[in-house]
């Protein structure tokens, strides 16, 4: 087997085309463009009222939302970032894989129906359903910006890697073009034209892997458990064992955590089901993300192994320090040049999407929780919140692209987990607190949110990944490189006892009203 396996990699090590012009892969990427641009056009023309821009007038059906999640959750840091983790460090990455995928269930069966049923256009609009609106809408805005903030940071890193190397510009520039290119998007297409952009990224990033996923087994008699023992042969047996990248094994929990959690708390998942008419849409398109989700999942563990076995640890490396070039440099190795443009060009409609759907739950957050409901009380006319969540929008943009070339050479995949911490400490333990527990007070919930936000921040800040990775420092203050381990029952911590020692009767009051919309939503007449 060593031998074979050894000939394998051989006859298909790459000398690869990174970093040139890739006629195959600028075709695809302007078709890409025409069409996303096409469908922008005609959402354009039909976003005319804030419900359209926010929510795509609540026109979307169960399966095509189910295609929109999964195509807004199934991001750069899935494609590249889990592959290039595989296939570096073997096992480990997988954590990645089930991480995200296992945080579902708790989606659909604690958050999407009340979401639906008690929310207009964003997660806050659920907490406010029964407590105060200024302080609460102030908290989550800031929860929401910081989440969405790491998570643009993520995508922007894997776009301008794969920019470069579909045209050979420089990376700063890459980022600056997907930057001005996702604007476009939101800014005119709103909701509408981000739901079918993420409807085209989803079938064309579940065609492209399970192609490539194919291509690899094909090499190993279709077998994942050959592919398997091939890496193994060649880099030893601790491959398919823990601790290349997660040694710690409470670093394996908090990352769990962040990951499971997180997915509850993402401002732009959340915000996907006010698209669909009514709370059972809302169920059923989780159901179908979750079946397309688990399925591509599955297939980054292929991809992730292939790269190892065919392409090679060190060669990833050579070409993106992060490991986030393993999936094209797979398809290269598999299918030349034209499959690498098809494969790259795939990528970044993948990216392209996720931070359209990022840039509009930002954009929401600034403009309808703090502009309207904070800053103007609720008094703004239609036509003045279109412009602020337009404003909004690019100057969401801006921050991506300076932030994007900021960290420059990170794993995409570690930095959304971050960003998933985040959401989980800040987001998630309000919301359920908010949703499920009479007592639950306004000054409680704030305070969740605030401790969640702060603390996250402030624990990432001290971690291994600022002092060390970025920073260059000997050591930490902080041990975890992820801190939802200590951050987020911290938060459900500070949401139960401010509420306790706290009063707020119109909270308590309001619940059984809550709890009635929460399960059979608005009720006619």
């Amino acid at each position: 087997m060593t031998a074979f396996v050894q000939a394998v990699a051989d006859s298909t090590r790459p000398v690869t085309r990174i970093g040139e012009p890739n006629a195959v892969a600028m075709a695809f990427f302007f078709v890409f463009i025409a069409i996303t641009l096409g469908i922008t056009y005609w959402a354009a023309r039909r976003t005319r009222t804030t419900e359209d821009f926010y929510a795509a007038s609540r026109s979307i059906t169960a399966g095509q939302n189910g295609f929109a999640l999964a195509g807004d959750y199934m991001s750069a840091a899935s494609f590249l970032g889990i592959a290039g983790l595989v296939s570096t460090t073997g096992f480990d990455g997988l954590i990645y894989s089930t991480g995200w995928l296992v945080g579902w269930p708790v989606v659909l069966f604690l958050i999407a129906e009340p979401l639906r049923n008690l929310g207009k256009y964003t997660f806050a609009d659920v907490l406010t359903a029964r407590l105060r609106q200024k302080p609460v809408r102030i908290a989550a805005a800031i929860g929401t910006l910081a989440t969405v903030i790491f998570y643009l940071i993520a995508q922007m890193v894997g776009a301008g890697g794969l920019i470069r190397l579909m045209f050979g510009l420089t990376y700063e520039t890459a980022v600056v073009i997907v930057g001005a290119a996702m604007i476009a998007y939101v800014l005119f297409g709103g909701m509408i034209a981000t739901t079918w952009v993420q409807i085209v990224k989803a079938v064309l990033l579940l065609g492209g892997a399970t192609i490539l996923a194919v291509m690899v087994l094909a090499k190993f008699g279709y077998s994942p458990l050959a592919l398997f023992r091939a890496a193994a042969a060649q880099y030893g047996d601790a491959v398919l064992a823990p601790g290349k990248q997660v040694a710690n094994p409470w670093d394996a929990v908090s990352l769990g955590m962040a990951l499971m959690f997180g997915t509850a708390g993402l401002p732009h998942i959340l915000m996907r089901f006010y698209t669909v008419p009514d709370a059972k849409a809302a169920r059923t398109s989780v159901f179908y993300a979750t079946g397309l989700i688990g399925f591509f999942y599955l297939m980054t563990f292929i991809l992730g192994f292939g790269a190892m076995v065919l392409v090679g640890p060190d060669a990833i490396r050579a070409v993106d320090k992060g490991a986030n070039m393993a999936a094209p440099l797979l398809a290269e190795t598999l299918g030349g040049t034209p499959f690498l443009g098809f494969i790259a060009a795939v990528a970044f409609a993948t990216i392209l999407a996720v931070v359209a759907g990022l840039t509009l739950s930002g954009a929401a957050a600034l403009s309808h929780d703090l502009w309207v409901s904070v800053a103007r009380k609720g008094d703004a006319t239609a036509h003045e919140q279109l412009r602020v969540a337009r404003i909004a929008t690019v100057a969401l943009g801006i921050v991506a692209v300076a932030l994007g070339i900021t960290f420059k050479g990170q794993n995409v995949a570690f930095m959304v987990s971050l960003a998933f911490a985040i959401a989980a400490s800040a987001n998630f333990p309000a919301l359920l607190l908010s949703i499920f527990w009479r007592r639950a007070t306004t000054q409680g919930i704030t305070a969740s949110m605030a401790v969640g936000t702060a603390s996250t921040l402030l624990l990432i800040w001290l971690s291994p990944t600022i002092q060390v990775d970025i920073l260059q420092r000997e050591g930490a203050w902080f041990a975890l490189k992820n801190p939802a381990l200590v951050t987020i029952p911290l938060s459900f911590l500070t949401g139960i006892v401010v509420s306790l020692f706290t009063n707020d009767p119109a909270a308590v009051s309001g619940y059984a009203e809550v709890e009635r919309r929460m399960h059979l939503g608005e009720l006619p007449g």
